[in-house]
């Protein structure tokens, strides 16, 4: 795949976390306090994944499996609020990110 495409997917990734952290936080009804804690390390862990591609670091395959299990970890989180759209998106662009972090890392 395509080093721009991988980075671009993180950073989609990334902002479609962050806008699953603010809307659990604006939750009232239920505790999202776990969703928002894995929403923030997903979000830091794609841009961090992201910034060591763009710098060709020989690390990169080390951040791809562990960016891969976080995201996987984080949609499954989100999908047990299938009737957030945030959680719903964010759980999508997960699933997506964590697919091309594996085939990413594949081919390292």
């Amino acid at each position: 795949m395509e080093k721009k495409k991988m980075i671009d997917v993180l950073h989609f990734c990334a902002a479609q976390c962050t806008h699953c952290y603010d809307a659990c936080h604006l939750e009232k009804e239920m505790d999202m306090s776990s969703c928002m804690m894995n929403d923030q390390d997903c979000a830091d862990l794609c841009r961090l994944t992201a910034q060591v591609l763009e710098r060709n670091s020989d690390n990169a395959d080390i951040f791809l499996k562990v960016c891969m299990v976080m995201c996987e970890r984080c949609a499954t989180e989100c999908e047990k609020y299938p009737k957030m759209e945030a959680c719903k998106k964010c759980a999508e662009a997960c699933r997506e990110c964590a697919a091309m972090c594996h085939e990413q890392e594949l081919a390292h």
